[in-house]
Parts: C-alpha cells; sequence; structure tokens
C-alpha cells in the first residue's frame, strides 16, 4: 500500500474529455483520457490522509474485488500485479501456519 500511496498514484485524476458531432440523427463521441503524469514533489508531501485513502481504496478493491478501476502510473500498475500473485501465496502460508498450531 504504501509503494501505491507513494509512487503508484497519479499526480491528479485523469478527467476523460468527450468531444462530438449531431448529424440529423446521428450522434458521434470520441472520449480521450490524458496520459498519466507520475506524481511530483518530495515523499513526504504524498503521506496525506487524502492519499493514504485512495491508496487503501486501490489495494483493497485489487485484493478482495480483483479490479481496482482506478488509472495507476506505471510503477503503480506493477505494484499491483506483485501483489495480485504475492497475495494467494501469502494467503496460503498463513494457512499452513493456522493448521500447523492446530495439529500441536
Amino acid at each position: 500500500m504504501l509503494m501505491i500511496m507513494l509512487w503508484g498514484l497519479p499526480a491528479q485524476a485523469p478527467t476523460p474529455t468527450a468531444t462530438g458531432r449531431l448529424t440529423g440523427q446521428d450522434i458521434s463521441l470520441t472520449t480521450t483520457a490524458p496520459t498519466l503524469a507520475n506524481p511530483a514533489g518530495s515523499l513526504p508531501s504524498r503521506l496525506t490522509s487524502e492519499w493514504w485513502e485512495k491508496s487503501l481504496r486501490i489495494v483493497v478493491n485489487s485484493a478482495i474485488f480483483r479490479s481496482s478501476g482506478q488509472n495507476l502510473t506505471t510503477t503503480g500498475a506493477y505494484t499491483e500485479m506483485a501483489s495480485r500473485l504475492a497475495e494467494p501465496v501469502l494467503l496460503g502460508l498463513a494457512v499452513l501456519a493456522v493448521r500447523g498450531r492446530v495439529k500441536r
């Protein structure tokens, strides 16, 4: 969660823009999302309750519901993928640890 908080969230939430054209009964819309910018500034400036809440929401959605639905920076996307690989392994080790304690 700390990696998502410090390097994974973009500097600003991307706001997609839609442009369209109305021709008679036909409507055509084109939606574009801006490129994600890495966060700027010092690391302590990102340790705020707002960034913590965003990163917590992303990590919980990724771990439990398997889809964060957030636009993340490259570091954030790789962190999310790594956590998806590590979580089942850690869960299995926790089950084995509990099983070992109960068997004694």
